[in-house]
């Protein structure tokens, strides 16, 4: 998001954050246990009548405007729960 704000190209565009790769929000709950070693449970609750059931960003445009990196699901996320993880430790 910083490297959007910091793009001239990405002045006044609207553009898709995410990764193209869809995934459910089950599947990415059991690889965030998975990956941070929780033992906490996984709760099911009814889903919001709007609610999308499929989404999958287009990043193409984001991809030209700022060059953003193409990085794998698992690779994106064991990222940013280090990132989270680091911040959270310098806050203690």
């Amino acid at each position: 998001m910083l490297l959007l704000t910091l793009c001239k190209k990405a002045k006044g565009e609207v553009v898709n954050v995410g990764n193209t790769k869809e995934v459910t929000i089950l599947e990415l709950a059991k690889k965030v246990k998975e990956t941070t070693k929780c033992k906490s449970t996984i709760e099911f609750h009814p889903l919001p009548k709007d609610d999308p059931k499929r989404l999958s960003p287009d990043t193409t445009k984001l991809e030209k405007v700022v060059g953003w990196p193409n990085v794998g699901f698992e690779e994106g996320l064991k990222r940013k729960i280090t990132g989270l993880c680091q911040k959270n430790a310098t806050h203690r």
